[in-house]
């Protein structure tokens, strides 16, 4: 991929130099026409050479999908996969007078500029005190299986600041990076409001709150909480909280303290955008085949994305829960086409939508192989360091020995490490293949039927 970029940016050097040679003719009012209509003539070659690249670079993502329609995937689901896991273009199917939405890259400013002054005034208030119901809720924060609906019950519909309170403080970050728990507090506040803005069933601060308590998860399941700095797990766990963050109107008194956490966060809030998918996965794979070193940004926004995605890889009550919080948005979006008079997006008809058939395919397609990379990823990273050093490398030893202290009570050795990467593939391979099979049994009955039939039977799962 380096080498590609390379090889890019030096055959557009000729170009540039060819059109600034043009300009200078043309400022010095010493025109020699045939020698413009050259240049302009190799310009446009070369040009049209890197968009050819480009262009085909995304085709090779889209092929990714080609094998979907001849096995049996339903065209819908492979319409829905292909439109929001690809850069394929799509037709607009906004009116003529409406304005389009450039979404993620406003959410991505708006992140870098959400907590920039968040660390002139000096660290001086106590964190909150939590009710016992949250306290009780808060200590299976560690666990895959943890309830972030029962935690948003018990916090009074404040998911997101209750968690992210609980994991600063975790970690120590609050004192480390003197955050004043009052722009703290202001911030979340803010942040909720934003998230409840729309109403959105599934686009929620509760959707945040488990993308970041996820986001936590695979800091400890994978050991890639050893690798990280302190401004490094700072920076991911806001991306996580305010990835889907859609809210503009009261960004302007949360700035970022320095250049490296506002850059890496948002380069990881945009990984989240969804259509970067296969292009994102595809870039570190070939870096795992040609053992080339892991960029810690690539990497924190794998990371991130996954826990973006990872639902279907949590126990079926959790699972079907979100599921169903999803296809709501997702039919809330078909009403609002059919009043406009425009065709439905895939997956957008509520009466037409075969929901289990698009579960499977995103577990098959999307999640399993996303999840697969990350933990062939993290085995790259932490056995290494682990091999290499024989007690936490500084400056991680503060997330290490959080990372102990967990509720897996997990050691710094090889063979124990190890292990629990093993542990991890598992967990989430277990999860996802049992929810495939709920869907494949329940999928014939109609999503509502067969949901709460099997929901009836699931029960809450311990790791």
């Amino acid at each position: 991929m380096a080498e590609l970029v390379r090889i890019r940016k030096k055959r557009l050097q000729i170009p540039i130099s060819r059109l600034r040679s043009t300009l200078k003719q043309l400022e010095e009012k010493d025109v020699d026409f045939e020698e413009i209509k050259k240049n302009l003539d190799l310009t446009a070659s070369l040009l049209e050479a890197v968009y050819l690249d480009g262009t085909r670079q995304g085709l090779e993502s889209e092929d990714d999908f080609q094998q979907l329609q001849s096995d049996g995937v339903p065209s819908e689901v492979t319409d829905w996969l292909a439109s929001t896991f690809t850069q394929r273009v799509r037709r607009p199917l906004r009116r003529p007078d409406e304005k389009p939405k450039f979404r993620s890259i406003v959410h991505a400013v708006q992140a870098g500029i959400f907590v920039e002054r968040m660390f002139k005034r000096a660290y001086t208030a106590a964190m909150p005190d939590e009710p016992a119901a949250v306290v009780n809720c808060l200590r299976d924060v560690d666990r895959w299986s943890f309830d972030v609906f029962a935690l948003n019950s018990a916090c009074s519909d404040h998911a997101l600041r209750t968690l992210f309170f609980e994991l600063i403080n975790r970690y120590g970050l609050n004192s480390r990076f003197k955050i004043p728990i009052s722009c703290l507090t202001q911030f979340l506040s803010a942040l909720e409001r934003g998230y409840s803005k729309h109403n959105n069933p599934y686009h929620s601060h509760v959707h945040a709150a488990d993308v970041t308590q996820t986001l936590h998860c695979l800091l400890l399941r994978s050991g890639l909480v050893h690798w990280l700095t302190e401004l490094e797990v700072m920076a991911s766990l806001f991306a996580a909280a305010i990835h889907d963050y859609e809210h503009t109107g009261t960004t302007n008194n949360f700035l970022i303290h320095t250049k490296e956490l506002r850059s890496l966060v948002i380069e990881m809030v945009l990984s989240t955008d969804m259509s970067s998918h296969l292009l994102q996965v595809k870039g570190m794979k070939s870096c795992l085949q040609q053992q080339e070193r892991i960029d810690k940004p690539k990497a924190l926004s794998l990371l991130l994305h996954t826990a973006d995605i990872s639902h279907p890889s949590k126990p079926w009550a959790l699972h079907s829960r979100w599921t169903t919080a999803l296809m709501e948005e997702f039919f809330r979006q078909g009403d609002r086409e059919a009043e406009l008079g425009l065709p439905f997006s895939p997956l957008c008809d509520r009466k037409s939508t075969l929901v289990a058939e698009s579960q499977i395919g995103f577990i098959d397609f999307i999640v399993y192989p996303t999840f697969s990379l990350l933990t062939d990823m993290a085995e790259k990273v932490v056995i290494p360091l682990v091999e290499e050093n024989p007690g936490p490398p500084d400056p991680c030893n503060r997330h290490s020995n959080l990372w102990k202290e967990s509720s897996r009570g997990l050691q710094w050795s090889l063979a124990h490490i190890t292990a629990e990467l093993v542990s991890f593939r598992s967990t989430w391979t277990r999860h996802t293949e049992d929810n495939k099979l709920k869907w494949k049994e329940g999928g014939s009955n109609g999503f509502s039927d067969s949901s709460v039939t099997i929901e009836q039977r699931s029960s809450q799962e311990e790791l």
